[in-house]
């Protein structure tokens, strides 16, 4: 018989989440990172990582090493370049979603430095990127990476599934876990989207402020999460872009 968790609805405010401050980079994370460890805040569902990066310009994060995570990027305002050691490179903007799969190890780079490369066609300003990590179902993959552009239209018609690893849903890009789904929707005020009705749901407010059902008021920065919730009703208060996890499985 399948695991139902017991309800709940955690809302975790921007103001509480720790921050990782260099010359280049405001980092803000929703779970342990870093030097930021937290053993009862660990992960949620599948997720690993939920990380809100603000990078200065000509600055970024130099070749690292990543295995057994897959990591989807969405960009917010500015651009960052990607390029990695199995010979992927793309230059990431607001509507376009990065799916890299480490597998069995791989080394990339990701710079806010597009600016310097094609002088013109970027501006030379901060990038903010929000970055997400969840489990593979399986270990020792072989690495790979894929990126799509989502129309603005198809944004804002309401939750749209960006990232999917469950064979029956269409998405943009697809990841290596079968029971994780990546949605995002850019809402107007008073529009309203339906959140999924599944045992795991992370929701975040890239954007914007909005009213969830059972939690109340959110703005920019906020997050809640829904465990076994049903599929409460968001209402976008104010122009809103939200991320939305639905998660079927959970680590351990």
């Amino acid at each position: 018989m399948p695991f139902a968790p017991l309800p709940a609805v955690d809302v975790r405010l921007a103001a509480d989440r720790a921050i990782t401050r260099t010359d280049w980079l405001d980092s803000r994370h929703s779970f342990a990172f870093g030097r930021h460890y937290d053993p009862g805040n660990t992960s949620y569902g599948l997720l690993l990582a939920h990380n809100d990066d603000v990078l200065r310009a000509g600055s970024g994060f130099d070749d690292h090493h990543h295995r057994d995570v897959e990591i989807i990027t969405w960009v917010v305002s500015g651009s960052l370049m990607h390029q990695d050691s199995a010979g992927h490179q793309g230059v990431l903007h607001p509507g376009l979603v990065q799916r890299m799969s480490a597998g069995s190890g791989i080394v990339h780079s990701e710079r806010n430095d597009a600016s310097l490369l094609h002088p013109g066609r970027y501006a030379a300003v901060d990038a903010r990127v929000v970055q997400m990590w969840v489990v593979p179902d399986s270990e020792g993959g072989t690495p790979g990476y894929e990126q799509r552009e989502l129309p603005d239209a198809r944004l804002r018609s309401g939750l749209v599934a960006v990232a999917a690893g469950r064979a029956d849903r269409d998405a943009a890009v697809r990841i290596g876990n079968r029971d994780a789904v990546l949605l995002a929707a850019r809402i107007a005020p008073g529009q309203q989207v339906v959140l999924p009705d599944a045992p795991w749901v992370h929701l975040f407010v890239v954007v914007g402020s909005v009213a969830l059902e059972g939690a109340g008021r959110l703005g920019a920065g906020d997050a809640v999460r829904l465990t076994g919730a049903g599929g409460p009703t968001l209402t976008a208060t104010g122009q809103a872009e939200v991320l939305v996890w639905e998660m079927h499985a959970r680590l351990g």
